[in-house]
Formats: structure tokens, sequence, C-alpha cells
């Protein structure tokens, strides 16, 4: 019996029940109020967000966080490379290769 205190499921399920009663006493004991207006907006860092049509799309969010992505790999990848002779024509390549991938990224036109 000692060692079944000890087991990770009943540990788990001891904290899901102490969690449990703590969040049901904080919901009762939490102050009521009114909704405000603009609780649900989204979190701007207290400035007002732009206008709907300024604000970037999921696809285009997602070009940028991945042009950004490649850029970085890129840049660890060259700053790596040994400085032989023999490597700077492997790093021209794969420079060549970064600069159509970026440039494709880029793009504003997203059809």
């Amino acid at each position: 019996m000692k060692n079944v205190l000890l087991t990770i499921p009943f540990a788990f399920l001891f904290f899901v029940v102490i969690l449990s009663v703590l969040y049901i006493f904080l919901i009762r004991s939490s102050p009521k109020g009114e909704d405000h207006p603009e609780k649900y907006l989204p979190y701007s860092g207290g400035q007002g967000l732009p206008p709907v049509e300024l604000r970037l799309s999921y696809q285009a969010f997602f070009r940028i966080g991945l042009l950004f992505g490649i850029m970085h790999v890129s840049a660890l990848v060259i700053s790596t490379l040994p400085l032989k002779s023999s490597t700077i024509g492997i790093g021209i390549i794969y420079l060549a290769g970064i600069s159509i991938s970026a440039f494709v990224l880029a793009r504003t036109d997203y059809t």
C-alpha cells in the first residue's frame, strides 16, 4: 500500500482532484461583473490594431515565418562552412538555392 501512493497514475489523479477543487473554489469566490466590450479582442500590447485590410492572412504569415526560418538556417550553414577553396563553390551553390527560395517566398501575390 505504501508504494501505491508513489505511482504515477495515483499522483496524477491526486493532483487532478486537488486542482479541480481549487478551480471550483476560485471560480465561486471570484468577483462577478459585467463583461467589458473589449474583453474578447486580441491582446495587442495596449496599441490599437491596424484595420482588417492591413493585417496579414495566415498564408502570408506562414510564408514570412518560413522565409525567416530559411534565412536563419542558411546563415548557420554558411557560417559553419570551412574556409577552404574547395568549399567556396558549395557555399555559392547553396546561397543561389536559398536566394531562389527567398525570392519565391517574398513574392507579394499569393496565387
